[in-house]
């Protein structure tokens, strides 16, 4: 009976490390996303990092007006380099496209005559 015990406990253990590292290894990874892009983007739409993250949201900002980047990723419309996605502090969303120098190319939102609202009559 001792035997079966120490059996099962160590059956235990090994599987919990084993899912252990594996949540580890998705969490700092793009999970499924194949290997070899680098380190700062990935390619077809991934997310920025590092530095590309700081100057693409800093540009954002200034293009836009104040907020909080929501989102930040690598063009996929075959024009710009970077796409970022801004909520406004009036609770606008905003998208910036950047080009490869972090220049803005255009900055289109959810709402194009988006004047004047102060936020107390916002839809859903």
């Amino acid at each position: 009976m001792k035997k079966r015990t120490i059996w099962i406990s160590s059956a235990a253990a090994g599987a919990a490390l084993v899912l252990g590292g594996t949540a580890i290894a998705f969490a700092t990874t793009d999970g499924f996303a194949p290997g070899g892009e680098p380190p700062e983007t990935s390619d077809d739409g991934g997310h920025l990092t590092g530095s590309d993250l700081d100057a693409a949201s800093a540009a954002a900002l200034e293009a836009a007006g104040p907020g909080t980047v929501v989102e930040a990723e690598v063009g996929d419309d075959g024009q710009s380099a970077y796409e970022v996605e801004v909520r406004l502090d009036t609770g606008e969303s905003v998208e910036v496209r950047l080009d490869a120098s972090f220049g803005v190319i255009d900055v289109t939102g959810e709402d194009d005559g988006g004047a004047g609202d102060d936020g107390s009559g916002s839809d859903d």
